[in-house]
Order: C-alpha cells, then structure tokens, then sequence
C-alpha cells in the first residue's frame, strides 16, 4: 500500500526537509481538501502527523485532525504528541483507526502494551531513526537506542504495525532506505511501514521486489506534492501486483 501523507504544522499541510521545522514548505491551507484530494486519487489509507503536538508532547493540531476524518471516509493513522491512554481513547472515539505512538514507546513501553490490550489492532508504532539511532521528541532528541532494538520489545505486544522512518532522508527526495528497512521487517513479525525519502515510481517498484513482501508499505509526502510521482502510475502498479 502507499500511504500519502499529511504533516500538520500550525492548522497547514506542510513538508518538512529531515525533520526541521525551519524548513517547512506549506503545501495546503486546507488539509481537509487535502484528505478528500488524495482520497479521490484512489488511495485507501491517509497518513496523518501533528508536527507542533510531536514537540509540544500533546495534540496541537486537533482541530485541523478533526476536519480531515469528516472530510474522508478512508481510515486514518495520526501520529505526534499522543502519550497517554486517554488521549488514545478519544482519538479514536473520534474516527482514527490507527493512533501511533512514538517518544512514548521509548519512554514508557508499558503504555505501549496496555494500550495495545485495550484497543486490539489500533496501535502502531514509531520508529525513527537518525544515524541508526532512535530519535524521540519530535526528532529533537537522539537516543542510545537502535531500531531493531527497540521493534523486538513490542514483539509480543499486538502492535498493528511499525512505521520506520528515515530521518536523514525524510523530505529529500534521496530514495527510501531499503537496506534498514528490510532489515526491520526481516527482523520481527510486526508489518513494517517505510517512510522517508520516497522519491518516483523507482521506490515503487522496488517495494513490490520478493524481498518487501513482507512489508505492508510505503508512506509518500514531498513526491507526491512536487509532482514527481503520478499517484494513478503508482496505484494501478501496486494494484496489479496485489491481484
């Protein structure tokens, strides 16, 4: 699957280039029109980022989050700034399918299994990684942590998936890091989700090589927003494959 992605910062759809929020380009005032945009291209999924709520530790953008799950009907993940189980219950009370969790499932991996206890096939988690090491905070901080490291803890916990980004390629166009990210999925049982650095139909196509099957996909920003990557040519690839 591709997920096209929609990064919040201060209520606008944003791109960020690795993870800098003084690099910012605004792609959308409106990230509800965004959300029906990608949804009548024909994608099945919406990847959705608070960036303000992912340094601030809570949610900041809830009001934009909310106009996107009216203005879709595709299921929606939303990461950034969730870090409780209360949260965790009222986004998805609100429409979200997946809520995922990132500085949280370092900081608190007990959290992590309750909440995967109390909302069975909601919970993905966030890994990304900096020169091979988590980073947490909205990326602000690096951790001692290494990836596959921490994706075994949550082996057995009933994670829905691990969304594994890249940050040194993360809005630079550069191509996926298909080395790391097949070493994640190969490495535990959890369906992994590549992000970062997507840059044409190529990643496309080498997502769907025997060696990705076991990944569940591929989130895709910038790309698609600059035109690089038609969203049908993509569709119809990975729709066939499906088939």
């Amino acid at each position: 699957m591709l997920f096209p992605a929609i990064d919040l910062k201060d209520g606008e759809c944003v791109r960020l280039k690795l993870g800098d929020m003084d690099q910012a380009t605004v792609y959308n005032t409106d990230p509800a029109a965004q959300a029906r945009a990608f949804q009548d291209q024909g994608f099945d999924w919406l990847h959705v980022v608070d960036l303000n709520g992912a340094f601030a530790g809570e949610s900041v953008n809830g009001a934009a989050v909310e106009a996107i799950l009216k203005a879709t009907g595709n299921p929606v993940q939303l990461g950034g700034g969730i870090r409780t189980l209360e949260d965790i219950e009222a986004w998805l009370a609100r429409g979200l399918t997946r809520v995922i969790l990132g500085t949280v499932a370092v900081r608190d991996p007990g959290l992590v299994f309750e909440a995967c206890t109390h909302f069975p096939g909601h919970i993905a988690v966030g890994i990304d990684a900096k020169g091979g090491k988590v980073a947490v905070e909205g990326w602000a901080q690096a951790s001692e942590l290494g990836v596959v490291e921490l994706a075994k803890k949550y082996q057995d916990a009933g994670v829905a998936a691990i969304i594994y980004t890249d940050i040194d390629r993360d809005g630079v166009l550069t191509g996926i890091n298909w080395k790391n990210t097949i070493e994640l999925a190969n490495a535990v049982s959890i369906p992994v989700i590549a992000s970062g650095g997507l840059a044409s139909i190529d990643d496309v196509k080498r997502m769907m090589e025997p060696d990705c099957e076991r990944l569940e996909g591929a989130i895709t920003g910038r790309a698609l927003y600059d035109g690089r990557l038609d969203p049908a040519e993509a569709l119809v690839l990975l729709k066939g494959k499906a088939r």
